[in-house]
């Protein structure tokens, strides 16, 4: 695997073992965060109380209006969704991924790369949320596991832009009828990861 350093050039890094990441994409990811599960799981995370009220406020009675070929509908009320462009709408989503990693085990699971005080199973900003493990069967396993979560709280995985990358033997993926694509790099966080095949 190809990683930067911190000048931006290309160093050649030696893993002595596999390593597998899954670069999870949602579908609609801001979009589809449930507004009353959001304010439950930021109580269940501690966040005080005085600022729950204040987010609360910003979401109150949001309404939007559709325009088609035909004019405007009428407003409707609106119960999902973080604000596109908001500085606390990352943040908001962060909070949410971190409970789907808690609710599935993450922080307790024994898969992932192990380093030397434990092992690192997932990265995530905002919406971008990277797997890792050293076996196959592990990345499949915690992918099964976020992948539920994600169902319960109202996410979907976009199959499609989901992608797997692989420093060692891997076999096609199935999720839903749909082949996850394999793919040899992979662009997170604006930097390029290869598996760095030689």
């Amino acid at each position: 695997m190809k990683l930067p350093t911190s000048a931006g050039s290309w160093k050649k890094q030696k893993f002595q073992k596999n390593i597998y990441f899954c670069f999870i994409h949602y579908a609609k990811a801001f979009g589809y965060v449930d507004h009353n599960k959001l304010w439950k799981i930021l109580k269940e995370m501690k966040i005080p109380d005085h600022l729950t009220c204040l987010l609360r406020n910003l979401y109150a009675d949001q309404e939007e209006a559709v325009i088609t070929g035909h004019g405007t509908t009428d407003w409707f009320q609106i119960g999902k969704g973080v604000r596109q462009g908001c500085i606390s709408s990352p943040c908001l989503f962060s909070f949410y991924a971190e409970y789907i990693m808690r609710n599935a085990g993450l922080e307790e699971a024994e898969a992932g790369i192990k380093i030397s005080r434990g092992s690192i199973n997932n990265v995530r900003y905002a919406d971008d949320t990277t797997l890792m493990a050293e076996s196959e069967e592990e990345l499949k396993s915690l992918l099964m596991k976020v992948k539920v979560e994600s169902e319960k709280v109202g996410l979907k995985l976009n199959i499609e832009k989901t992608k797997i990358m692989a420093c060692g033997p891997i076999t096609s993926w199935q999720r839903d009828g749909q082949t996850v694509e394999l793919v040899s790099d992979f662009i997170f966080l604006g930097s390029k990861a290869t598996a760095g095949h030689d």
